[in-house]
């Protein structure tokens, strides 16, 4: 899933659990589900356009990597009060793509290197999409796949807007 979705689910994860739990058990349960969440939007991703490796050379991609890049710092500016839930779901892809990967392409070279998802959180997201959700689509490199995505966040900010 993009940016956005995650941010998405952090968000209403701490709509919830600020609106229904008192100090601190709201602040743990906020940390421990808009973790979790993005491991749960992950399992799904082979039915969202998204591309394993970059398509620089693709006009749609690039538009949509902008769309997603733009809109999730307006995201972030006009929800700035659910910061916490907003990092804590996009925590998987902060360790993973930049600590790890930086990391790992540093440590290779540079001709060799593979976009893969050989990383810490993503490889166990990965096995468990490869055991449990098998017979989902492959839709990763389909254009029409943003159209399950929208769906998502549209149906997660219909909930924020009515919770908040």
């Amino acid at each position: 899933m993009i940016i956005i979705t995650h941010l998405l689910a952090g968000i209403l994860i701490q709509i919830i659990c600020f609106k229904l739990f008192n100090l601190p058990l709201n602040y743990l349960l906020t940390i421990l589900f808009a973790f979790l969440s993005h491991f749960i939007l992950d399992a799904f991703v082979n039915i969202t356009y998204h591309t394993p490796d970059p398509q620089k050379g693709d006009k749609f991609w690039k538009t949509w990597r902008i769309i997603d890049y733009g809109v999730t710092i307006v995201i972030v500016i006009f929800f700035i009060p659910y910061l916490l839930g907003m990092i804590l779901a996009n925590f998987v892809d902060i360790i993973d793509w930049l600590i790890l990967r930086p990391i790992h392409r540093r440590n290779i070279k540079k001709e060799n290197y593979k976009w893969d998802n050989n990383y810490l959180f993503h490889t166990s997201i990965a096995k468990f999409r490869t055991k449990c959700l098998f017979w989902l689509p492959d839709w990763r490199y389909k254009k029409f796949a943003i159209i399950p995505e929208i769906i998502i966040m549209i149906i997660l900010l219909i909930f924020i807007i009515i919770l908040r």
